[in-house]
């Protein structure tokens, strides 16, 4: 499975090219907002989603059947960005589920900055 291929596919809102990636029962689960979805309801989410999209892989990790990737996701219309972790069990080279976990980038929470702990990661 190329996971730079997929995530391309995702990216560019390419629905055709995003279904070759699945199995036909595969499945889709976004635990931020508790939504399971089938692969036509997750391509349909995507894809639907409004506005234009880019992003960069930052980290991939396998582990037997499961591959791991982390993923910088940003809006090209508005000054949106988030990140996204996704959890992808492989089986025969195509994706039968994928557990994602979701969250909007921005700044540390106030009562953070009041303590004056962490620093910048980059």
């Amino acid at each position: 499975m190329d996971i730079q291929k997929y995530w391309e596919a995702t990216l560019c809102q390419n629905a055709e090219r995003m279904r070759d990636f699945f199995h036909p029962q595969a499945y889709v689960n976004w635990h931020n907002t508790n939504e399971h979805f089938t692969v036509e309801e997750f391509i349909r989410a995507n894809c639907e989603y409004p506005g234009r999209w880019d992003g960069e892989i930052q980290r991939v990790e396998r582990a037997g059947d499961l591959l791991i990737a982390v993923v910088h996701v940003f809006s090209l219309d508005e000054p949106f960005s988030c990140h996204v972790t996704s959890f992808l069990h492989i089986k025969e080279d195509k994706i039968c589920s994928i557990d994602e976990y979701w969250g909007d980038d921005g700044a540390p929470p106030q009562w953070r900055a009041d303590k004056k702990i962490g620093t910048l990661i980059k």
